[in-house]
């Protein structure tokens, strides 16, 4: 992670808006074509075609208690118990008038009958154990036709869309699918994302620092938002402060990948090698720096296969933040889903904050709901190295550029925060 230079021509670079930004990298977005997996094989995929139901759900009338099935009327009813139909085994033959049949949760409802009476409603005419039926129950309760009967088609109709492509799939949209009689889906693939971390400073986890070396926390953070985003990774390497070393580094994760993030060493200071590599190896560069603190000197652009290359700023904070602002909602349009989107649009400020005059803020807030909608406060520090800033954070609040400060109780824009 180079530091960045005070070079005059570093400071007039113009920078862009972080919307303008935003369209760049969509504008450059291709969805990834769809393949077919088991459903077994579909968490956290996103759905490519619609899922519809293959018949109805349930499939016929079923049992929604415990208890015995009977024609509708009224409470004090003797019945002959005539058989039993069980989840699997329906009953073999139809109701008769003056009977009732025995029936478990989720059984078929018998021919004939149009009601269900809960067990704990009849009394047993008999001595036998509990657990067999009874040869006559008595009601004692009314039986209104209908009475804890799950229609057939109730929860879904043959045909009917029961989830829309674009939709990730979590565990209940998986029950859902399966309880539509869907085996496989067409699911769009993986992004395959490779993440470089520049710097001869950066050390691995739990390895013992030596003085001007820090902890590289930007590897484990960058590869798990990307997975957290439904991409493929691998472990993040690591690029040295070495011109030849990094246009090899990025040359291979460029072949490698559909994104390529690359953090640190995109300033123009002597060891900063990251924008004369994507120079060389011909990648095309659409905008570098942005109006946004945290994250200013971030870049983006296109090798020539179409493979997206972000590079983020070394700062943990910067580098999370704009993961969240341009590369989620890129690997969400890579996979045919919605751009990632905050808790709330928008927020009432908790406290009040100083704007920067050239750059919009992106302050990482909690939010607390109440009575008139969501306040977002910010977690403490703001600086870019403040890691501790994202812990209890809910979302970016989006502090315009200009001068003086925004008022506690004014109204903010929110964006989404990758977690």
């Amino acid at each position: 992670m180079a530091a960045p230079t005070s070079d005059p021509a570093r400071a007039s670079i113009p920078l862009i808006a972080i919307d303008q930004a935003i369209a760049h990298v969509l504008g450059e977005t291709r969805a990834l074509p769809a393949q077919t997996v088991t459903i077994d094989e579909a968490l956290g995929r996103v759905l490519a075609t619609d899922v519809r139901a293959a018949g109805d759900v349930p499939p016929f009338a079923c049992s929604a208690m415990d208890g015995y099935a009977l024609l509708a009327g009224p409470s004090g009813r003797r019945l002959q118990v005539a058989g039993e139909s069980r989840a699997g085994t329906p009953a073999g033959h139809a109701l008769r008038d003056g009977e009732a049949i025995r029936v478990s949760t989720g059984a078929a409802i018998p021919a004939g009958a149009d009601a269900v009476i809960p067990q704990e409603d009849v009394d047993r005419d008999g001595d036998g154990p509990p657990d067999d039926a009874p040869a006559v129950i008595v009601t004692r309760q009314d039986s209104p036709a209908g009475a804890h009967v799950r229609g057939a088609g109730e929860d879904m109709r043959a045909g009917t869309v029961v989830l829309r492509a674009g939709r990730r799939l979590g565990p209940l949209q998986l029950g859902a699918a399966v309880a539509a009689g869907t085996g496989t889906v067409a699911v769009a693939r993986r992004p395959r994302v490779a993440v470089l971390c520049t710097g001869d400073e950066l050390r691995a986890p739990g390895e013992p620092l030596r003085p001007g070396e820090i902890h590289n926390s930007n590897a484990p953070m960058l590869t798990g938002l990307s997975a957290g985003a439904g991409a493929e990774t691998a472990p993040a390497g690591r690029l040295p402060d070495d011109r030849h070393a990094t246009i090899d580094g990025i040359a291979a994760a460029i072949d490698a990948g559909d994104v390529v993030i690359i953090t640190g060493g995109v300033s123009v200071g002597p060891h900063d090698h990251v924008k004369p590599a994507l120079s060389a190896l011909g990648v095309r560069e659409l905008f570098w720096s942005v109006a946004l603190q945290p994250g200013k000197p971030t870049w983006f652009g296109v090798a020539g296969d179409g493979t997206l290359v972000f590079g983020l700023p070394g700062n943990p904070v910067s580098a999370v933040v704009t993961f969240s602002l341009f590369v989620a909602p890129a690997l969400a349009a890579m996979q045919g889903a919605p751009a990632p989107a905050p808790p709330h649009p928008t927020a009432v400020l908790g406290a009040e904050l100083a704007r920067n005059p050239r750059r919009e803020q992106a302050v990482r807030v909690s939010l607390s709901e109440g009575p008139g909608g969501a306040t977002a406060l910010p977690t403490g520090a703001q600086g870019s190295h403040i890691l501790s800033s994202l812990l209890a954070a809910d979302a970016l609040g989006m502090i315009p550029m200009g001068d003086g400060v925004v008022a506690a109780g004014d109204e903010i824009t929110l964006r989404a925060l990758a977690r």
